[in-house]
């Protein structure tokens, strides 16, 4: 059998009625209903962007008046700010309980880490990757062999696939094997320490994408035994622009860097002949040319040590409070059908995804939006053939990451999605539940209209 190693032991039980969600900006947001008055928004799609922690924000307003560039003047705020810099990748390197040796690379978002990973891949690699993973871990292997793996129904299913793909590979050559930690789309958690176990058997390495395990669990790069971690300071209660590869330095210290500029170059001189020639960094800073995001490096940092210091056993606790509250309101309502690769029971994140009998998924999130105040997302959420294969439909047929084209009323291939994590009330859930349960029951009250691929109450 799998296990989970994503998994929290808690030393002692953590009663979730107790716990309190962590402050988070935008908590206080009225918004207009089209029903008329305001409510306080409920936002319900923490898979797509996370709300910044307050204790981010805060530091990071305190940082601002000192703000300087990095690694390039010796001035006091130049000095200080490279000193903050530094200390934020020591700080990431600790959340993430790399290896001695391992780099850690400041990137723009998960997506601008795995193609950092796939540009620096060793030629005629071999990528291994299921058709389950979100867009940005499905595509950035464009200049490798890729074999793509059909979504597996079970954790064990998952490694046995991956067992048998790598046991038919070029043992000689270059592998990676790409998996998420956690679904985008289910919520479900990966057998992540067993698929790298798989991995490194048949004398592959492994990417993780963190994106949703990491703002959700403890991600530890020794104990799963992973090459490398990707994941995204937005999903992480940090402000947008952001991102980490962490892991081996071997593949990035061989390869040209991603971007060629200030800052990777260590020592640039004229030859006799009037080219150029270039000593390039073996650290980090060889694929971070140009002025970096000090200050969304230092948000990444601000937040793991505000998850580290409120504790992932209470979070995790409170979040399992928040994904029965959700899943049992609606196992209450027929017209409802959860999305699952896994099963029931499979441990999950706050990650849930639905289609509604009767319903177009795009009119059924609008309506949610306008008539309550409720903020999820519809679509295929950028994992077009997962969210296709959960359907039941045919590979080909269409449908795009937003709102589909087809009208209120009209079936489209599409479901809705709601998440949450650290920083959600009960309330929120609450009243997605109750809205839920009235919207099947009696229908919208609003007329909705179709506007540039977006439904949207008619005026």
């Amino acid at each position: 059998m799998s296990t989970y190693p994503n998994a929290v032991a808690t030393a002692a039980p953590v009663d979730p009625a107790c716990a309190e969600p962590l402050p988070v900006l935008g908590r206080d947001v009225t918004v207009p209903l089209v029903t008329g008055g305001e409510v306080t928004y409920a936002a319900l799609d923490y898979a797509a962007s996370a709300p910044a922690l307050q204790r981010v924000w805060d530091d990071v307003a305190a940082y601002a008046p000192y703000y300087g560039s990095v690694h390039r003047g010796a001035g006091y705020l130049s000095q200080l700010s490279t000193d903050l810099f530094e200390q934020s990748r020591a700080t990431v390197a600790e959340f993430l309980d790399c290896r001695p040796g391992d780099q850690v690379v400041f990137t723009r978002s998960t997506t601008d880490s795995l193609n950092l990973l796939a540009a620096v891949l060793p030629a005629d690699c071999q990528v291994f990757v299921f058709e389950t993973e979100h867009h940005a871990s499905l595509l950035p292997w464009t200049n490798a062999q890729v074999t793509y793996l059909n979504a597996p129904r079970t954790p064990d299913e998952a490694v046995a696939t991956l067992e048998r793909a790598l046991a038919d590979r070029d043992p000689y050559g270059p592998a990676l094997v790409c998996v998420t930690g956690a679904s985008n789309v289910t919520g479900e958690l990966w057998p992540v320490k067993e698929l790298a176990a798989a991995a490194h058997a048949h004398g592959a390495r492994i990417v993780l994408d963190a994106a949703q395990l990491a703002p959700h669990h403890p991600v530890s790069v020794q104990e799963l035994d992973v090459d490398w971690v990707a994941f995204s300071g937005h999903k992480l209660y940090a402000p947008f622009g952001s991102g980490v590869l962490a892991g081996r330095a071997d593949w990035l210290q061989q390869a040209e860097p991603y971007l060629a500029g200030g800052g990777a170059s260590r020592k640039v001189a004229r030859r006799a002949d009037g080219g150029v020639d270039v000593e390039w960094h073996t650290t980090a800073a060889r694929h971070e040319a140009g002025s970096p995001n000090v200050i969304g490096v230092y948000a990444i940092a601000s937040a793991c040590k505000a998850l580290t210091e409120a504790g992932f056993d209470g979070l995790v606790a409170r979040e399992r409070h928040l994904i029965a509250k959700v899943r049992d309101g609606l196992a209450e309502v027929p017209a409802v059908r959860i999305l699952s690769l896994f099963g029931d029971d499979a441990p999950r994140v706050g990650v849930i995804s639905f289609v509604v009998d009767g319903w177009n998924s795009s009119h059924f999130a609008a309506a949610l939006s306008a008539e309550y105040g409720i903020g999820v997302r519809d679509g295929l959420f950028c994992a077009h053939p997962l969210v296709r294969t959960l359907l039941g439909s045919e590979p080909q047929a269409q449908g795009e990451c937003g709102a589909p084209e087809a009208a209120p009323g009209e079936r489209s291939l599409n479901a809705i999605r709601v998440s949450f994590g650290a920083g959600t009330p009960d309330e929120h859930v609450d009243r997605f539940v109750r809205a839920v349960r009235e919207l099947v029951a009696n229908g919208a009250k609003w007329q909705y209209r179709t506007e540039e691929g977006r439904c949207v109450p008619a005026v």
